[in-house]
């Protein structure tokens, strides 16, 4: 069985890393014959500092599914056309909104030194930060801050993209038209319930609808509906994770 793992407030709690109890329940499924896929907001240059090394080769899914990399190289890539990016950048202007703009590798950011954001913004310094114009391929675009953030969302709704906001960072994330997680598993050929999910936010949506079972961490009103299970916050959270983890593998068999 294949098992899709977002990061960020699933498997990953302090921003930086992935526990070593969590590490062991992944590399346990591993050893009962399962296989791991990786699916994060982030893009693929700040999700592997995340990970350790010996996963980085897995399948990962960034930037929401803009970004496909299988075996250590892109597979599949995704981004906005010219008019919708002058669009976002007028609605950038017009509000005043500082902004993290991603590229295929290098970015751009605006926002405070202190945001929350920025601490998981390229945190091993491998890419460029740069004026916005010069990122010529943009496939996410983070809003941070903004004189109306609500005013902000009306307008994007208006164009043919992906919105995602999230109230934990108070931000707009926002992706091209048809992009999300379940299509990056669609780029890598991943069938409609034949992997278990986990996930904790609204980008995880298409992800839990197209599972054969489906883990939530905490809770997200939007997510809550397409949950099978629920994982509570508390203070064990992560040992309850590596139960579940176990458990799981166990329950499917692989043949």
């Amino acid at each position: 069985m294949k098992f899709v793992f977002d990061l960020d407030g699933t498997i990953c709690f302090n921003g930086e890393y992935i526990s070593e109890p969590i590490i062991q329940g992944l590399e346990q499924l591993e050893r009962k014959g399962h296989e791991l896929i990786f699916a994060s907001a982030r893009p693929i240059r700040d999700l592997l500092p995340v990970l350790p090394s010996r996963f980085h080769h897995h399948q990962l899914i960034g930037g929401n599914g803009a970004i496909v990399q299988d075996n250590g190289k892109v597979t599949s890539t995704a981004c906005f056309d010219r008019n919708t990016f002058q669009r976002i950048e007028e609605i950038i202007e017009h509000f005043s909104s500082q902004y993290l703009i991603d590229g295929l590798w290098n970015y751009s950011y605006t926002g405070a030194i202190d945001h929350p954001i920025r601490g998981k913004v390229d945190p091993n310094g491998l890419a460029r930060n740069l004026p916005k114009m010069e990122i010529e391929t943009v496939i996410k675009v983070v809003l941070l801050e903004s004189s109306n953030m609500n005013d902000v969302e009306r307008q994007l709704k208006k164009l043919d993209v992906v919105i995602h906001r999230h109230e934990g960072e108070r931000v707009l994330d926002i992706s091209p038209k048809g992009v999300d997680k379940w299509s990056g598993l669609q780029q890598l050929e991943i069938k409609e319930q034949a992997y278990v999910a986990f996930g904790n936010d609204a980008n995880d949506v298409t992800m839990f609808q197209h599972a054969s079972h489906s883990i939530m961490i905490g809770h997200h009103h939007q997510l809550a509906p397409f949950a099978k299970e629920t994982i509570p916050f508390c203070s064990s959270i992560e040992q309850k994770i590596v139960q579940k983890l176990n458990e799981l593998a166990e329950q499917h068999v692989v043949v």
